[in-house]
């Protein structure tokens, strides 16, 4: 049987730590393939996990990186662009995301900096033979989210229009190299459901290298069809993070979860199984749908710890992944096309 879809894979970047294991991407593979990982998303601005800067000049450093990781039987999935955020951030967030960049950077300086670092990310993904970038979108318009005050006419046209002309030339380059953009519809982003997406979509005129890396843990907490809208984006489907959310409604929270830290959230992430996303409908839906790239653990969970979160998904997204039928389970009965039989059961006589 084929197996289209591959996994175990990790996102490294929010299970890092100053001290070993997961300090570098040396002990940090180590880490994962002993647990039974397969492959490693890697967050390509922590230079403790790749030298981006090499990865895109030198395919030496190429295959000597992907040398290391299958000496240990793991692939790279892919590299993470969180530098995407900060193509597009709003003057009054700004100081919220001085640690994402060089110090002293803003408006279009700013954005002229995270289109060079996803040109960047572009080369090296050529060179690493990765299929697609995830990434954050940015965001203009964010704030306007709620419609209060009053937004004036055509703010949020003007915002994605700006929005669509910053991607545009990263999009441009990444199509022209064979690669998808893979955008995580993500609160704080102006790319954060699929209305927004579509919005996008027509200002870069259905651009083909717009695609989105699937994660149902933000659709939980938005309280978004997760189900359906797989069904709706198939074909632009090219990433997917397995990362579990609850939604828990109280008398004094709703979907804005007033204000609170992630513990006390109404809505918050967790760890696979531990949630409400029913994962083995996803992955039915997304093999059914063809998706063929990596099922990479992402972990936020206030609750359960790194470590056993780690333990508990490789076990779980290896029982969840789906080998492809190859033929259909009556097909013994199939006695082949007979145009005279079929008449004959139907009663159609000449």
């Amino acid at each position: 049987m084929a197996m289209k879809m591959k996994g175990p894979g990790i996102f490294l970047a929010q299970f890092t730590t100053p001290e070993p294991p997961r300090n570098n991407i040396d002990n940090f593979s180590t880490w994962a393939a002993d647990l039974g990982f397969k492959g490693l998303q890697v967050p390509s601005w922590d230079p403790n996990m790749v030298d981006l800067n090499k990865a895109a000049e030198s395919k030496t450093y190429c295959e000597e990186y992907l040398g290391k990781l299958k000496e240990k039987g793991l692939e790279l999935t892919d590299l993470y662009g969180l530098q995407g955020q900060m193509i597009a951030i709003h003057p009054a967030m700004e100081i919220l995301f001085e640690n994402f960049h060089p110090k002293g950077l803003k408006g279009y300086a700013l954005v002229e900096w995270a289109q060079t670092e996803l040109k960047k990310i572009i080369k090296a993904s050529v060179n690493l033979g990765t299929r697609g970038i995830p990434v954050l979108s940015g965001g203009l318009a964010w704030n306007l989210v709620y419609p209060w005050p009053q937004r004036p006419a055509g703010i949020i046209e003007t915002a994605y229009k700006e929005l669509a002309k910053r991607w545009r030339p990263v999009l441009d380059e990444a199509w022209e190299k064979g690669l998808t953009i893979n955008y995580e519809l993500h609160p704080g982003c102006d790319l954060f459901d699929g209305a927004t997406y579509d919005m996008f979509l027509e200002y870069v005129d259905n651009h083909p290298a717009a695609c989105i890396n699937y994660d149902p843990s933000h659709f939980v907490l938005m309280q978004l069809d997760l189900y359906e809208f797989i069904k709706v984006y198939a074909d632009r489907i090219k990433g997917f993070h397995v990362k579990d959310g609850e939604f828990v409604s109280t008398a004094k929270q709703g979907v804005y979860s007033g204000m609170q830290p992630w513990p006390k959230r109404a809505g918050r992430f967790r760890t696979v199984g531990d949630g409400q996303v029913d994962f083995k409908r996803v992955f039915t839906l997304l093999t059914e749908a063809g998706f063929d790239n990596w099922a990479v653990l992402e972990w936020e969970d206030p609750v359960r710890s790194p470590d056993q979160a780690a333990k508990i998904a490789v076990e779980f997204i290896k029982n969840h992944m789906i080998d492809v039928a190859e033929y259909a389970f009556d097909n013994f009965l199939d006695s082949g096309a007979d145009e005279a039989a079929n008449k004959r059961i139907l009663g159609i006589t000449e």
